[in-house]
């Protein structure tokens, strides 16, 4: 059976001297893993080798959902270095294989999120306007945190996981911890009890309870957001992420 759809390639791999394994992440299948015949021939069906975050209408053939699918159609509509890199500096373009792994490690294939879809395509489309790494962080950021709502796993974030309390929590100057076994925020009195908590500077924590003020916080404050995230993510996969180390060392 051919299915036809909008995707984004996440993930090339050579497979042979012609042709290629793909992954893509697609808006009304889900996640797939494809096999791109003679893609990497100077005069292939698909103009070429596929790119990571090309974009375009596919078509492909899943008869067997245990293997590989046949890709047979590919219409870039833009996509490869040209659209990753285009407004991007090193950390910019870090930031969307990122943001790829992370969409490759957290979803189930044939598991649709049309949602999903359109956000990592707007998180691409934005990454090019971004001018300085602040931005870039802030787009990181939401992004992630809109995956981990639409997968299910999004933190606690208004009130400490423990003991319920939100007052804790906002109250301006109180101590608040993040911890990934919780899944979420601690306040001081529980903290004692989850030896892996992180402690927040207030700033950060502010921004995790409300966050509209990510947008406007120092740098320093999204790095240790980041750094949060990461760690939960980490946590939740139970493996180290591959990409995650080119973020956290800027």
């Amino acid at each position: 059976m051919l299915t036809k759809d909008q995707a984004i390639c996440i993930r090339a791999t050579d497979y042979s001297e012609t042709s290629q394994i793909v992954t893509f992440f697609t808006r009304e299948s889900g996640k797939i893993g494809v096999i791109a015949k003679g893609s990497k021939r100077p005069k292939s069906a698909f103009d070429g080798p596929i790119e990571i975050f090309s974009y375009g209408k596919i078509v492909f053939s899943d008869s067997n959902r245990e293997k590989l699918a046949t890709l047979t159609e590919f219409e870039p509509v833009y996509g490869g270095p040209g659209f990753a890199d285009a407004g991007t500096d090193l950390f910019g373009l870090n930031c969307c294989f990122f943001a790829a792994e992370l969409l490759n490690k957290t979803t189930d294939d044939y598991d649709p999120h049309p949602e999903l879809f359109d956000s990592f395509l707007q998180f691409l489309q934005t990454a090019q306007q971004c001018k300085d790494n602040s931005q870039m962080l802030v787009l990181l950021i939401l992004f992630q945190l809109g995956l981990l709502k639409e997968i299910g796993l999004q933190p606690t974030l208004s009130h400490c996981v423990n003991c319920k309390t939100s007052k804790e929590i906002r109250q301006t100057g109180n101590e608040v911890y993040f911890s990934s076994s919780a899944n979420g925020l601690i306040c001081r009195d529980c903290e004692p009890s989850f030896p892996d908590k992180i402690r927040l500077t207030k700033e950060a924590a502010a921004c995790l309870v409300s966050l509209k003020q990510i947008p406007d916080v120092a740098e320093k404050t999204l790095k240790e957001i980041e750094k949060v995230l990461v760690h939960y993510f980490t946590e939740l996969l139970g493996r180290t992420l591959k990409m995650a180390r080119h973020i956290l060392r800027n």
